[in-house]
């Protein structure tokens, strides 16, 4: 059971700051890279290595016994790149097209996972529904690191460090994802390499992808891939502004997402991605680039600047 699910418990203020915080930074790693996902339309790739990372955790967890770990990253890293090898090979050494090759590479890796956890989790303390579901509420459980005179719990760190490095190497990346998104010939003409510049997209995704299994799991963090960017590409035109409305996006949904937890006594990862699709809802209705409400409206004023036409003329 979630701890807010417990409406007779008081959580103190500091757990709470401590939730949102842990949205908050998982949240923003994925909005950055998942904006260059959405731009590039590779969300389905994004899709398939959230679930393909599944068993390089299962197995660093297995050799380590922490959830914690640096391993943990580095055994997800390396099963996001084999899933997108995968992916390549079966699409370009077939006649599988590249959804099809999307699909068979993470279903199969994915299940490669929940396999190991159902042999392999009962000899260690590996809960099955916090890999696939995301228990953040467990913060408080974790030993404590001091920071400029204050105790975090060691995953928050890691959600703060993993977060904000993600943001950090897509700011100093910019102009090579900027150029090798739009224009791939453009990019090779500069030196950029596109090929191994998407390895590296990858990588990181894989990267921000497994900080995020501890605050919302396997299953939920394809929306935080998705969502920001989706969101801010509906407000905003240019990439700067995307990418900032998207951290926005982060923010404003962990804010709401940990007040839904409270309030409903629901899981909070599922609470903080309600609460950005709700975000997405209104961008929709009325982003200013591209709401429907907008657009509609525009119309309606575009109709009547028109000058009536003579039926003689």
């Amino acid at each position: 059971m979630d701890l807010l699910a417990a409406t007779d418990i008081i959580i103190p203020t500091k757990l709470l700051v401590w939730f949102g915080l842990a949205c908050f930074f998982t949240a923003l790693g994925c909005s950055q890279v998942g904006t260059f996902l959405v731009m590039r339309k590779m969300s389905l790739v994004g899709d398939a290595i959230s679930h393909s990372v599944l068993p390089g955790i299962v197995l660093a967890f297995l050799v380590v016994g922490t959830l914690d770990s640096p391993w943990l990253l580095i055994g997800a890293g390396l099963s996001g790149v084999l899933a997108t090898l995968l992916i390549e090979l079966i699409h370009y050494r077939s006649r599988i097209k590249q959804d099809a090759a999307i699909g068979i590479s993470f279903t199969s890796l994915f299940a490669l996972g929940v396999l190991l956890i159902g042999l392999k989790a009962g000899k260690v303390d590996l809960d099955p529904d916090c890999v696939i579901f995301g228990q953040v509420e467990y913060l408080q459980g974790y030993p404590r690191v001091e920071w400029w005179g204050l105790e975090f719990p060691r995953p928050l760190v890691s959600f703060a460090v993993v977060g904000v490095s993600a943001t950090v190497v897509v700011a100093v990346l910019y102009r090579i994802l900027l150029v090798s998104s739009f224009d791939p010939s453009l990019a090779a003409s500069y030196g950029y390499f596109p090929a191994v510049v998407q390895l590296v997209l990858m990588g990181l995704t894989s990267f921000v992808v497994v900080s995020a299994f501890q605050a919302v799991g396997a299953i939920l963090v394809i929306a935080l891939l998705i969502l920001p960017g989706a969101t801010a590409y509906l407000c905003a035109n240019r990439l700067p502004m995307i990418l900032l409305l998207a951290g926005v996006h982060a923010l404003l949904s962990s804010v709401g997402g940990v007040w839904l937890a409270l309030s409903l006594g629901i899981n909070t990862g599922a609470a903080v991605v309600l609460a950005g699709g709700g975000l997405f809802t209104l961008a929709w209705l009325f982003g200013p680039v591209d709401g429907v409400v907008v657009r509609l409206w525009m119309r309606r004023r575009a109709g009547e600047g028109r000058e009536p036409v003579s039926a003689c003329e």
